[in-house]
């Protein structure tokens, strides 16, 4: 992404409509396509990025699905009210209507990635959204890390678990950690599709952005972890796969982890810490 708001959000159109020119039913794009990744620091004058929704943004994505007849997943910076504002995935239907949308729930705070500055956790729950193409989950980016996010999206009829994502090293830490920080982060998602017996797509983005490198690296996955395509980790791509969604009652009843939870048992999630003193 670079510092034009107005190109961004113009290369997104482009690239929604060459997805639907190959086949793609369904698109979804990088988490807060429409800008620089904006929470590096803490900026107030960066709250002047958001929108509500409906919004100008948000109604050039919900046309473009129109246009194209895909179903678009968007990632927005949410101005929900004076002072209130949100990390937000809205998915439009192929007619262009807002099918739902999901709000953050966990947001991170850390070096380069300051959200809790900018985005109030969200109020929505974890959701599936029917749509024309299929029941859809959304989460984003920090969600990723947490299998409860996971399992209730799942649970609530999710057939593909979307993760508009903004994830990168943080400079000092690359040669040492890199490696392992995008190992981990493509093992946990594979382990949702796993456990959760669904597809798993991942849009991340790559490049530069003052002091991140985005790692790039985007993927899909099957119910049994199997990656379908992935990108490189310095170029980006538009990946395309078929997901037969068929192949979730078989895997689900081949290894039957919904069948099996010992729903009886788990109260202590519901806990910070189970501290038996």
């Amino acid at each position: 992404c670079g510092l034009d708001q107005n190109a961004n959000i113009e290369k997104a159109v482009q690239q929604i409509e060459s997805a639907a020119q190959q086949g793609a039913d369904l698109v979804c794009l990088q988490e807060l396509f429409a800008s620089r990744y904006p929470c590096q620091s803490e900026d107030h004058l960066r709250f002047d990025l958001a929108e509500p929704i409906p919004g100008p943004t948000s109604d050039r994505i919900a046309a473009a699905a129109r246009d194209h007849q895909v179903v678009v997943i968007g990632s927005f910076f949410e101005r929900r009210a004076s002072g209130l504002y949100h990390n937000t995935a809205v998915v439009f239907d192929v007619d262009g209507s807002e099918a739902g949308r999901y709000r953050k729930m966990h947001v991170p705070d850390d070096p380069l990635y300051y959200e809790k500055f900018y985005f109030t956790p969200g109020d929505l729950g974890f959701v599936s959204i029917p749509t024309s193409k299929g029941d859809l989950g959304v989460c984003i980016c920090w969600d990723q890390w947490f299998p409860e996010a996971a399992r209730l999206t799942a649970l609530s009829g999710a057939e593909i678990l979307f993760y508009p994502t903004a994830i990168g090293w943080v400079p000092a830490e690359k040669d040492e950690y890199g490696e392992s920080q995008c190992s981990a982060w493509e093992t946990m998602m594979r382990s949702h599709a796993i456990a959760n017996g669904v597809f798993v797509a991942a849009a991340n983005r790559v490049g530069h952005e003052d002091a991140l490198e985005f790692w790039g690296q985007s993927f899909i996955c099957d119910p049994n972890g199997n990656i379908l395509v992935k990108a490189e980790q310095d170029q980006e791509k538009t990946l395309l796969a078929s997901c037969n969604l068929a192949q979730i009652d078989a895997v689900r009843t081949h290894w039957p982890f919904l069948r099996d939870r010992r729903i009886d048992a788990y109260d202590g999630l519901r806990k910070r810490f189970l501290d038996n003193q």
